[in-house]
């Protein structure tokens, strides 16, 4: 609760109203999206000139007329990346304030604003979108979607979706996911309005939509991307949107209740198998993204070497230089290399944080034939123990600490005579892994 005070105020009310540093802390921790802090209660605060755009309901307890209830309601009506819009929940009757409001809306706010007659201006829009979203999709017949069983629509969803990603028409992607958003908004604001068969087939643009989304980008904050995830999301926005009844699944994998694993074989197998080619790449691309970017934070010369490989084949993708089932027999075979890298680590005898360092240390062509591979063992495990001992230093912060670790690196390198002549970028590898460690160590 965030509260005013007055100069009468009881002394003992002051602990539980708090300074004005506090409700300005509260002020700052409504505004971050990443803060806990998602609800607020407020008198005579944050009604005008307070500014959240993501607010999306605002229950209303308190009479208010004219400008100030204007003010008011206009803080759930800031634009902001999927928000279809404000919801405000009236708890004490301010329809009748809210039209008297609305009278002094005036020909100056008229021409700036625009006519506010969802029926002139929402519907059309909607109609527009509608048909825009629908010749995007030309060449992709999806009528029966309108009356077909829960297995016909999931199939049309499936399809819509798989040729929304075609890469032989590379801009249809962002086009359609663009159009179909601004579809949903419009909808949202005039759903009262339309017919049967225009909600029937929003339900389905707005379903191939949140589909492709899922599959290229996966959900909140880029997880990993979940089957159970996009059949539920399927199903609630067609149970919503037409009352559709039985279970669709756009999946037949009995893992479907977790998340894909790129190390899991029957996975990749059923994906390989999948009619959707374009799915297919698109969810195998995002599994090795998601995969490469742990590298990113662990083990520098697999992250350069499979971010490079995935770059390459998916650049020769989308110019037409392979087709989709060549890439993913070329993406299948990298996402054995990757389960690979796990089991040569225990083969090695070596843990995942000891392999990268053991990586970096093996990274030039024919560096065995200079060492042991006992000895570049030995080395690897030394110099891991010894970043392990020194992490409390604050690595990150302090040049000079950063430094000295680099020096230590050099010396343990030194004394096993690491790199031979004409290696000497192999340092810069090393030292680059050591730090890489260092700051994810301490991050």
């Amino acid at each position: 609760m965030v509260m005013t005070s007055g100069n009468n105020d009881p002394e003992d009310w002051k602990a539980i109203i708090g300074t004005k540093s506090h409700k300005e802390e509260l002020a700052r921790k409504f505004k971050d999206n990443d803060d806990p802090m998602k609800i607020a209660i407020v008198v005579d605060m944050w009604l005008t000139g307070f500014d959240v755009p993501s607010l999306a309901t605002m229950y209303i307890y308190k009479p208010m007329h004219g400008y100030n209830l204007m003010q008011a309601i206009a803080r759930v009506n800031r634009v902001f990346k999927d928000k279809e819009g404000g919801l405000i929940v009236d708890y004490v009757g301010i329809a009748s304030a809210l039209k008297a409001a609305m009278k002094e809306y005036t020909k100056r706010d008229q021409s700036r604003y625009g006519d506010m007659d969802i029926s002139k201006v929402a519907y059309p829009k909607f109609q527009e979108k509608l048909q825009v979203c629908k010749d995007l999709l030309h060449g992709f017949d999806f009528s029966s979607f309108i009356d077909g069983s829960p297995l016909v629509m999931a199939k049309l969803v499936t399809g819509g979706v798989n040729f929304v990603l075609d890469a032989k028409a590379p801009k249809r992607k962002d086009l359609f996911l663009r159009e179909a958003m601004l579809l949903k908004q419009s909808h949202s604001l005039c759903s009262s309005m339309t017919t049967e068969q225009e909600r029937h087939e929003a339900a389905y643009m707005e379903a191939v939509r949140s589909t492709v989304v899922k599959i290229t980008y996966g959900g909140s904050g880029g997880k990993t991307l979940s089957l159970k995830e996009i059949n539920t999301q399927i199903n609630e926005l067609l149970k919503a949107s037409i009352q559709s009844q039985g279970v669709i699944s756009l999946f037949d994998s009995k893992q479907a209740d977790e998340n894909i694993s790129l190390f899991d074989p029957a996975v990749l197998d059923e994906i390989s198998k999948m009619k959707e080619k374009n799915i297919a790449v698109e969810i195998l691309k995002k599994l090795m993204a998601e995969q490469v970017s742990l590298y990113k934070r662990t083990n520098v010369v697999q992250s350069q070497k499979f971010s490079e490989k995935i770059a390459q084949l998916m650049n020769s993708y989308y110019n037409g230089l392979i087709t989709n089932e060549e890439v993913i027999k070329e993406l299948l075979k990298t996402a054995q290399e990757i389960t690979e890298l796990y089991n040569n680590g225990e083969k090695l005898g070596l843990t995942q944080e000891e392999l990268a360092f053991y990586d970096a240390l093996t990274k030039p062509e024919n560096i065995k034939d200079f060492y042991q591979n006992n000895e570049l063992i030995d080395l690897t495990r030394e110099l891991t123990e010894m970043l392990r001992k020194n992490r409390t230093i604050d690595w990150q912060k302090k040049e000079t600490a950063r430094a000295s670790m680099r020096k230590m690196v050099k010396h343990l390198l030194k004394k096993y005579k690491y790199p031979p002549e004409d290696y000497d970028t192999a340092i810069s590898t090393v030292i680059s892994q050591c730090e890489m460690w260092t700051d994810n160590m301490t991050a």
